[in-house]
């Protein structure tokens, strides 16, 4: 009877053991960094004809610096610097804005994309890194032509 109790807590301390184990693999799991953050300002109404302002910020969380690429799309052609991409370093400690300014004749919808690339003369020394996981990150808005 004796030997049975000593294997019920020699149970229970695993047990225990194991869910303490778990709690940590959860908490390290929920402590990832984001590769890109971003955040567009735009106006959510303009007239037929207005030249309007789309502003991204984008931003990392990791330590090493990326070489990334923003531009905007549509599903409509927009002719001008809307067209334009930009190619940046971007690193954790210095967060990239970039600007647009477009004429809309009509209601659009509008994704800014940004994407990692290799692409060396960048960075300061070439030291970038290309992230495991999504490559392309987007934020959409959409602007009410009236």
């Amino acid at each position: 009877m004796h030997f049975l109790q000593f294997l019920f807590r020699a149970n229970f301390a695993a047990l225990l053991l194991v869910f303490c184990l778990q709690l940590g693999i959860n908490k390290a799991q929920e402590d990832t960094q984001k590769a890109i953050t971003m955040h567009m300002e735009m106006p959510q109404k303009a007239s037929q004809g207005d030249e309007v302002s789309v502003n991204l910020t984008v931003q990392t969380e990791l330590k090493e610096c990326l070489v990334i690429q923003s531009y905007l799309v549509s599903q409509h052609p927009i002719e001008g610097p809307f067209t334009y991409k930009y190619t940046a370093c971007l690193c954790k400690d210095n967060p990239r804005t970039f600007y647009w300014d477009f004429q809309v004749s009509e209601t659009v919808a509008i994704a800014a994309v940004t994407h990692t690339i290799e692409q060396e003369g960048i960075c300061p020394q070439n030291k970038a890194v290309v992230p495991f996981g999504p490559k392309y990150f987007y934020t959409t808005g959409r602007i009410l032509v009236y």
